[in-house]
């Protein structure tokens, strides 16, 4: 069943913390963020919508690096109810996909708790200060495939952030599978 993110919490400040790496290295979540912007994704590697989705995610972490704009991934699924989702899978889907940008691995899924993540994939934007300015959708896709003419939500919102510091007021939420939590 799908899960539904809430819209944007403006001006909520980022948390930080460091978390492993595809790469077998510790990155800090905040430090991943261009002089103008950071995107923090949560996605994981078995979920449709994110695979559907994930060529035009590593299209547009591409295209924001040239404004300035970093980008981070995170997954917090439980693997031991999804193995696929697991630090070994997560290494295979960003090799797969090229992901160029590090996937970061919440273990203890506490950060997704903290960003208040719900689903995969489940997008937050911050301005140069650190500011959430965005909280949707990648596009109006979903699963399906995408239009030429589709409008990239997140890109155009990251790109209004960069140059005024401040999201767009419309924002579309974002649909996708919710995070696999593990029983407390």
């Amino acid at each position: 069943m799908a899960a539904i993110a809430p819209l944007c919490d403006f001006g909520w400040q980022g948390v930080d913390a460091t978390l492993l790496g595809v790469d077998g290295r510790r990155y800090s979540i905040l430090s991943q963020a261009g002089n103008r912007g950071l995107v923090v994704a949560f996605i994981c590697n078995h979920c449709p919508y994110v695979r559907a989705v994930i060529q035009r995610i590593v299209r547009d972490a591409r295209d924001l690096k040239q404004l300035g704009i970093g980008f981070v991934a995170i997954n917090a699924n439980d693997p031991i109810a999804y193995p696929s989702d697991s630090y070994d899978g997560m290494c295979t889907f960003s090799r797969k996909n090229g992901l160029p940008f590090p996937y970061l691995h919440d273990a203890d899924q506490s950060i997704a708790r903290l960003y208040n993540a719900v689903c995969t994939p489940d997008f937050f934007g911050f301005n140069a200060a650190g500011k959430l300015q965005y909280r949707g959708r990648l596009d109006g896709s979903r699963k399906q495939e995408a239009s030429a003419d589709l409008r990239r939500d997140l890109f155009e919102a990251m790109v209004e952030i960069a140059e005024t510091g401040s999201g767009p007021r419309e924002q579309f939420a974002s649909v996708g599978c919710s995070i696999k939590w593990r029983d407390k």
